[in-house]
């Protein structure tokens, strides 16, 4: 199984940076198809827009299997604590509900049915059409750019992972979204010799596709990973950086997903690593599990936006943040204000790009893709939340027409605005 970096930054030890969020914590217009014209950068950059810089880019796990689904790993991937039965009550692995009325193919779970009626089905991410549907929701939304989630890929999910990269390319390419290979490094013992041999065997030969993500005229190539302080990375300065140099002594622009203490080298981020980190094109840190509501968007706004964009400034390197809608089952959302409020702080602190965690991940809550609405679109007894937790009634499409709102923020299309301009409903 991938190791889910959201369950292990929960239990990072002595983060202070976290410490410092957690006690700050505690406290509009239909979406249409989303114009592309050349973005407007607020601040000081790197690099010129392209397909991340000026762009709101996401997260894409694509790892959800069903039994029967043809998928190599011959399981359900992801929606059971074990893939080997049906998911139920009481083998349950996610926190969120999808809205199932758009996948022309559902697969029936050992839910009862929905509190609404009818059964209660799951997608699987190995049909094309599922894939399909996500990126076309993109498209209809204004995300322009999906990050492919990749772990280790010589382990047993490997080959359910090669084809879900070509399924990925094949939506990409037809729904008219940017894409791109991000690497989670998590794990990987022999991260530094296979990493490298499968972006030779088998990766690099997406960027053939006119689909894949180039910024700088370069592909892009993300790494997560790197830097962070815990025994699940535990890769050595020269290593990150015989990495980090090798995709771009093969003409990558390369991104890294670090530690949200990246610059100071505390908390989470393993002290030193400076040069590892400024030899990045681009820094994306990691913010999941540090902010809960909208007055810890703005503690992290002072305590590491400004000052991190500062930095990359005066280094050269592009500044991508992390904006998450908030984790459903624990009740974060606030109908969109933390989000939007994260939206804001990124936009007027002159960010080059914004990273949406994450696009699917109704594993950890998170997810902007298409959720149950109310209680009627979930499973009888399962204990899971929909969208209107709050007592606020939301369209299962909020969070995507949420996303596409900051977007356009961030390009210039709408003035900079706390105030949230999209309505829960439409």
């Amino acid at each position: 199984m991938g190791v889910s970096r959201r369950t292990f930054l929960s239990t990072i030890a002595g983060g202070t940076g976290a410490a410092a969020l957690g006690a700050a914590a505690g406290a509009a217009h239909a979406a249409t198809p989303a114009p592309r014209p050349a973005a407007r950068i607020a601040g000081p950059t790197a690099s010129g827009p392209g397909d991340v810089v000026g762009k709101i880019s996401t997260g894409y796990q694509g790892w959800f299997a069903c039994a029967g689904d043809g998928a190599p790993i011959n399981g359900w991937w992801h929606w059971s604590q074990d893939w080997g039965r049906s998911p139920s009550p009481s083998n349950n692995a996610i926190k969120a509900w999808p809205d199932m009325r758009e996948y022309a193919r559902a697969y029936p779970t050992a839910y009862p049915n929905l509190n609404g009626g009818g059964p209660a089905t799951l997608f699987s991410s190995y049909d094309q059409q599922t894939v399909d549907v996500h990126f076309q929701w993109m498209r209809t939304y204004g995300i322009d750019t999906a990050a492919l989630q990749r772990f280790n890929p010589n382990s047993s999910e490997g080959a359910t992972r090669d084809d879900m990269a070509r399924k990925v390319r094949s939506a990409a390419e037809s729904k008219g979204v940017k894409f791109y290979v991000m690497y989670d490094v998590s794990g990987w013992t022999n991260m530094q010799s296979e990493i490298k041999a499968d972006w030779t065997s088998k990766m690099s030969a997406h960027t053939a596709s006119g689909a894949y993500a180039r910024q700088n005229g370069k592909p892009v190539v993300c790494i997560w990973g790197f830097g962070y302080n815990d025994g699940n990375h535990p890769f050595s300065q020269s290593a990150c950086l015989d990495v980090i140099n090798w995709f771009k002594g093969r003409g990558c622009y390369v991104i890294g997903g670090v530690p949200r203490e990246w610059r100071t080298g505390t908390g989470g981020s393993r002290a030193g690593y400076g040069d590892v980190y400024h030899a990045l094109n681009m820094i994306s840190p990691w913010m999941v599990g540090a902010i809960g509501d909208a007055s810890g968007s703005d503690s992290a706004y002072s305590t590491y936006t400004v000052p991190d964009q500062a930095d990359c400034n005066a280094h050269g390197i592009d500044y991508q943040p992390c904006v998450l809608p908030g984790d459903v089952s624990a009740r974060q959302r606030a109908h969109g204000d933390f989000m939007w409020r994260q939206f804001y702080n990124m936009c007027r602190a002159g960010v080059q790009g914004i990273y949406v965690s994450m696009f699917d991940e109704y594993g950890e809550g998170n997810q902007i893709a298409k959720t149950a609405e109310n209680a009627s679109m979930v499973p009888s007894g399962s204990g899971l939340w929909a969208l209107d937790e709050d007592g606020t009634s939301c369209s299962s499409d909020y969070y995507l027409r949420l996303t596409g709102d900051g977007g356009r923020m961030l390009k210039g299309q709408i003035g900079l605005t706390p105030t949230r301009p999209t309505r829960p409903r439409v």
